[in-house]
Formats: C-alpha cells, sequence, structure tokens
C-alpha cells in the first residue's frame, strides 16, 4: 500500500488514541490469516485490542512478524507493522495486546477508495439552479460519490465545478445531507466531491463502512474465504492446479496421517514418510507444495535430529512444524529458529481454523508472487 508515512511518535499516539475512544474497528493481518477487532484502550507502549478469537488462534495465529493492523481514519486507511505481546484485559473484555505502532502509512488514493457495490440507495440533488431531482447512487467515498440521474440534462444545466446540494441515504444509519462540487459529467451520471469535508459524525461511520466494504473485497479477491471443508476442498483445488501438489508428513504417527487426510485428503493427498533424510528427499523429488515435519516433543535429541532435516528444504518447499502433547511456546521459538512457515499444536477440535491457516501457507507461496521453489539436489548440499 503506497502512502504518505506518519512517523511523528506523538502525532501516531494522538491517531490511536482517537480510535480507541470510537472503539474503532481494526482488521489484523498476517500473510496467512485474517481477523477483525477493534480498539479498546492505549496504555503506554501497548495497545489492547479486543480479542475476537480464541487464545490458541491468536497464539497461531498473529505470532508473526508480518502481523499487520489496518483501520479507517478520517477520509483514508492507515495500515501498521506491530507485534503481538500477549494477552491482558480493558473494560472488563478479554484483550489482545499489541505493540503501539512506530510506524503508519497512509492509503494514497486520489479520489478514496470507492464502493461500487451499493445496491439501489435513492438519492436527492438539487442543481446549480436550485431544481430537485432525484437519482441512483453509482458509487461512494469518503471523499465523493457518483450519481445517476432519473432524467436527462438540459444543456449546460450542469457545469464542473459549480456547486450542488445531495442527500444519500447510505445505510439506514448513514444519510449524507451536505453540499458538493460538481467534477464532472457524462450523459446522466456525475460525478461529485464532498465540499466542504463531511464532519465527523458523518465521516467516522462512512469511513467505517467504507473500509468494511474494502475488506471484504480483498478477502474475496486474496483468500475466497474457507468456512467449510466443502469449500475448502474447492478453493484449494483451485489454488493448486498446475503448482506442485501433496503434502508430506514426516512422522511415525499413522493417527495423524489419518487426521490429515480427513481434513486435507479432499484436496491433496497426504503421504508419510519416516522421520530420516533418504525418505525426505525422495519424497520432495515428487514436487510436493507442502511438508509437515511432527513434533511430538521437544527434547535435545529430536531437535538435532530434525535441523538437518529442516534446513535441507529451506527455501525449496515451505514447511510446516506440527506439534502434538507439546507446550505451544517452545513450539513457535523452534518453528522462529528452523524459518518454518508455521507452527501450530494440532488439534482437531479447531479443524476450520486449521484448514484456513494451511490454506494460507499454499496461497501466499503459489499464488503469492513469490518466487519459485528451487528444486532439491540430490546430493548433500
Amino acid at each position: 500500500m503506497a502512502g504518505n508515512l506518519i512517523r511523528n511518535p506523538e502525532t501516531i499516539a494522538e491517531i490511536i488514541k482517537r480510535a480507541c475512544e470510537r472503539r474503532e474497528l481494526m482488521i489484523m493481518v498476517t500473510p496467512y490469516l485474517r481477523f477483525e477487532s477493534s480498539f479498546l484502550r492505549l496504555d503506554g507502549a501497548e495497545l489492547h485490542v479486543a480479542a475476537t478469537m480464541g487464545r490458541e488462534d491468536a497464539m497461531y495465529g498473529l505470532r508473526s512478524p508480518s502481523l499487520k493492523m489496518r483501520f479507517p481514519h478520517s477520509i483514508s486507511f492507515l495500515e501498521a507493522p506491530t507485534e503481538l505481546k500477549g494477552f491482558g484485559m480493558a473494560d472488563g473484555r478479554r484483550t489482545l495486546r499489541l505493540a503501539l505502532p512506530t510506524l503508519l502509512q497512509e492509503e494514497d488514493h486520489r479520489g478514496s477508495y470507492r464502493v461500487d457495490h451499493v445496491g439501489r440507495v435513492p438519492v436527492t440533488f438539487s442543481t446549480p439552479k436550485f431544481d430537485l431531482v432525484t437519482g441512483t447512487l453509482v458509487d461512494i467515498s469518503t471523499t465523493g460519490a457518483r450519481i445517476f440521474s432519473t432524467r436527462d440534462f438540459l444543456e449546460g444545466e450542469l457545469q464542473p465545478g459549480e456547486d450542488m446540494a445531495v442527500t444519500i441515504q447510505v445505510t439506514e444509519n448513514i444519510r449524507i445531507n451536505t453540499k458538493v462540487k460538481l467534477r464532472h459529467v457524462t450523459g446522466r451520471t456525475f460525478g461529485v466531491e464532498y465540499r466542504p469535508q463531511l464532519d465527523d459524525y458523518l465521516l467516522d461511520p462512512l469511513s467505517r463502512w467504507v473500509f468494511e466494504k474494502r475488506e471484504e473485497d480483498l478477502e474475496r479477491i486474496s483468500r475466497r474465504g474457507v468456512e467449510t471443508s466443502g469449500q475448502a476442498q474447492a478453493v484449494a483445488g483451485r489454488i493448486l492446479t498446475a503448482v506442485p501438489s501433496g503434502l508430506v508428513l514426516v512422522s511415525s504417527d499413522a493417527a495423524l496421517e489419518t487426521s490429515l487426510q480427513e481434513l486435507l485428503g479432499g484436496f491433496q493427498p497426504v503421504k508419510r514418510i519416516g522421520m530420516n533424510m533418504p525418505a525426505l528427499k525422495e519424497a520432495i523429488v515428487q514436487n510436493p507444495a507442502l511438508v509437515f515435519f511432527h513434533v511430538p516433543n521437544l527434547s535435545l535429541d529430536d531437535r538435532r535430529r530434525l535441523k538437518p532435516l529442516a534446513e535441507v528444504i529451506q527455501g525449496r518447499v515451505p514447511f510446516v512444524l506440527l506439534g502434538t502433547g507439546i507446550e505451544g511456546g517452545p513450539l513457535l521459538e523452534l518453528g522462529s529458529e528452523l524459518k518454518a512457515a508455521v507452527s501450530i499444536v494440532f488439534n482437531p477440535e479447531r479443524a476450520t481454523f486449521f484448514q484456513r491457516l494451511i490454506q494460507g501457507v499454499l496461497r501466499r507461496t503459489y499464488e503469492g508472487g513469490e518466487s519459485p521453489m528451487v528444486p532439491l539436489e540430490p546430493e548433500e548440499p
């Protein structure tokens, strides 16, 4: 997202404080997942936001060096890198504690993001000569709108630069009644800019609504949401067409293989191999999409066995550390050390979250424009 950079700590703190006062909507995103939340309280160098997901989902979904927050602010949207610091309480609610950003990036759109899927929204406007006319909304942003008139205009009736007034019932709770500047006219369609800028009592809810619509569009484009097992299979099938395929589980646990087959095998076959170098190299020759390293314990011996296996495929095939019967914190530390795409303690009861997470890894790798994987050489690196 290109745009202006805000680095001044006092300005950043003031923007965040105002967002907390409004309980503003926030989207937290990683390369693999997306969570919706809201601002609650600024506490020194930390920010409390609503915990809208379970503790485990937050731990495995948000413990990412690429974690960012996005939120609406005035006529634009802001994005900032942040870090999950832990969990807390604010105003009697469970919270996530995030690091206060040191940098905010403002979206740079000349006319702001325009929502064009608006449904049938009625508009009333007065021409520069104060004739009242009805129309419908074509699209809308935080700085202006495009309107379709129910009648033709007389020659010279509308001229760019002239002042008008419009009333737009965007939603049941958002009604814009303001002066505008006419910017362009094409047939019955014309564009207007709010002049002056909308007051905060209108701008804040409109900005939030436009932001939500934009996030819905981004979500549709980038993730094609996974809500059920059947949808997961269909989405992954599209993602993985003509790219590496198959999932490799490095484990001696047959029951874990069965669980992964039930969750993921409908769209990608799961092959289990032993935790040894020859078996791994033979499996990698088949060009799998993803490798799961099973981590049943975190003993020093098992770490030593795992490290060379992970190193031999780094930069060639993405891999996941899949823990069972161990603590999540140490597993995350090990995953960071080995540069795993994801580290997670496996819990079949959280199947949808797990599917979404794996979908995100696959999408990021094979649909996100990253560099192609380097083939594995047959000899030792």
